[in-house]
């Protein structure tokens, strides 16, 4: 049997799991709730970036991405900071769709499952 790995364990959610080598991170947020659409974007590439280093992997090993904005409307300023990150031939399977978060100051919430390395 495969271990199972969890990080960042809270009473409410891990940031990450680790089964059957794919990483499973839940959904990330800004930490900066003042940012506009591209910072809270950023912020957020930023902390997948961390956390799939943390899990021996990264942003190429990307098997599908889930984004969530709260206006579709902002997808355009999302898109020019996701494009700038992406890894060029890494592009991964990607749903964007216009969602109410659970934060009104939250931007975009991504949720990424990948392969580790």
């Amino acid at each position: 049997m495969t271990e199972l790995q969890r990080f960042h364990v809270g009473p409410r959610l891990s940031e990450m799991a680790i089964h059957n080598g794919t990483v499973y991170l839940a959904g990330q947020v800004p930490d900066d709730t003042t940012l506009d659409m591209r910072g809270q974007t950023a912020q957020v590439l930023a902390m997948i970036d961390r956390l799939l280093a943390e899990a021996g992997s990264d942003k190429t090993r990307m098997l599908m991405v889930q984004i969530f904005l709260p206006d579709i409307g902002d997808i355009v300023a999302m898109n020019e900071v996701w494009d700038a990150w992406v890894a060029p031939g890494h592009t991964p399977p990607r749903a964007t769709v216009q969602a109410k978060l659970a934060n009104p100051a939250y931007k975009i919430e991504v949720v990424v499952t990948a392969a580790k390395a």
